[in-house]
C-alpha cells in the first residue's frame, strides 16, 4: 500500500525535469497522474522547453509503477489551457486530490538590461502561472472540502540573486501566493505549501548560461558547473542535487504524513540558507579615514 493509493495529481510543468521525479516519485506512492506542459519553445529563452517526446518519456515512467497518466497541453499563460487540461483531468480520473505547481523558467542578465517583454514572461509564467493554476483547481477543491497544493520556488524565494532580478521577485511572490492560498482555501481543508530548491541538476539548468553563471567563466562546461555548484552547499559532497530531492519532499507534503501542515515553505538546500555567506568579489572604494585601506593599490600608488 503507498501513501498516495486512490489518489490523482495534477502538475504544470511535469514532461521533464523536476516535474518528471515529481511524478515519478507521486507514482511510486499510488497516485495517478496528468501532467500539463507548454510543449514548445519560448523565444526569449537561451534554451529549449519540453516537448512531445519529453511528455511520453515521463507518462512511460509513471506506467513503469503500475499507474495511469496523461499528458495534456497546458500553457500556465493561458488561463483557458489550463482550465481544460484540469478539466480533462477529473473527467479522466473522476477527481484531483494533489496540485503541484511546478512549471518554471529562467533568465539570467542585469536588471538594466532586462527588456520589458522578458519581464512579463518571467513573472508570467513563474508567479501568474501558479495563480492560473489554483484558479483553475480551487472549485474543485472546495467543493471536495480537500485537497494539497505544493508550489515549486526556490531558495531565491527567500534570499536575492544576482542578475536575474525577474525570476528572484517571481519566486518571493511565489511564497507569498502560497501562504495566501493556505489561508484562503485552509477553511476548506485545502492545504497549501511551497519547496525552495537550490541549484538542481535538471534541464533548467543544463545550458550554456547556468554553467557559465555557476562557474563564474565564460566557456564553461557541465562538470565546471557542476563542481562550482559545490561552494553552495553545507552538508558533506553535495554538489547539484538531483530532481529526486525535491520529488521526496513534495511527495511528504501531499501526503497524511504531512497532514497538519500548511503555509510553510521548505527548503531543499543542503543547508544553504544557514549558510553565513559573504561578498564573492568586493570593490574597494573611498570611505572614512578608519576604513580599512585599499588591499589591491594601482599601478604607482605610494
Amino acid at each position: 500500500m503507498g501513501r498516495l493509493d486512490g489518489r490523482v495529481a495534477f502538475i504544470t510543468g511535469g514532461a521533464r525535469g523536476q516535474g518528471r521525479a515529481i511524478a515519478a516519485r507521486l507514482a511510486a506512492d499510488g497516485a495517478d497522474i496528468a501532467i500539463a506542459d507548454i510543449g514548445r519553445d519560448i523565444d526569449s529563452l537561451e534554451y529549449s522547453l519540453a516537448n512531445d517526446a519529453d511528455a511520453a518519456e515521463t507518462v512511460d515512467r509513471v506506467r513503469e509503477h503500475g499507474r495511469r497518466c496523461i499528458a495534456l497541453e497546458g500553457d500556465v499563460r493561458d488561463q483557458v489551457a489550463i482550465d481544460r487540461a484540469f478539466g480533462a483531468t477529473v473527467d479522466e480520473f473522476g477527481g484531483v486530490d494533489i496540485l503541484v505547481s511546478n512549471a518554471g523558467i529562467v533568465d539570467y542578465k542585469p536588471l538594466w538590461e532586462i527588456s520589458e517583454e522578458e519581464w512579463s514572461t518571467i513573472l508570467d509564467v513563474n508567479l501568474t502561472g501558479s495563480w492560473r493554476a489554483v484558479k483553475a483547481a480551487s472549485a474543485h477543491f472546495r467543493e471536495r472540502c480537500a485537497g494539497s497544493i505544493v508550489f515549486n520556488s526556490s531558495i531565491n524565494g527567500v534570499e536575492g540573486g544576482w542578475n536575474y532580478a525577474h525570476y528572484v521577485s517571481a519566486k518571493h511572490g511565489l511564497v507569498g501566493f502560497m501562504k495566501a492560498v493556505a489561508l484562503e482555501l485552509g477553511p476548506y481543508g485545502v492545504r497549501s505549501n511551497a519547496v525552495l530548491p537550490t541549484v538542481i541538476d535538471a534541464p533548467i539548468n543544463a545550458h550554456p548560461a547556468s554553467w557559465n553563471r555557476v562557474a563564474g567563466k565564460p566557456d564553461a562546461t557541465p562538470e565546471e558547473w557542476f563542481e562550482a555548484t559545490r561552494s553552495w552547499h553545507l552538508l558533506r559532497g553535495r554538489g547539484a542535487l538531483p530532481a529526486e530531492a525535491v520529488a521526496d519532499t513534495v511527495t511528504w507534503l501531499v501526503s497524511d504524513d504531512a497532514r497538519h501542515i500548511t503555509g510553510a515553505a521548505i527548503p531543499v538546500d543542503a543547508g544553504h540558507l544557514v549558510l553565513p555567506g559573504g561578498n564573492p568579489a568586493p570593490i574597494p572604494g573611498e570611505g572614512p579615514e578608519h576604513a580599512t585601506p585599499d588591499p589591491w593599490p594601482s599601478e604607482g600608488s605610494k
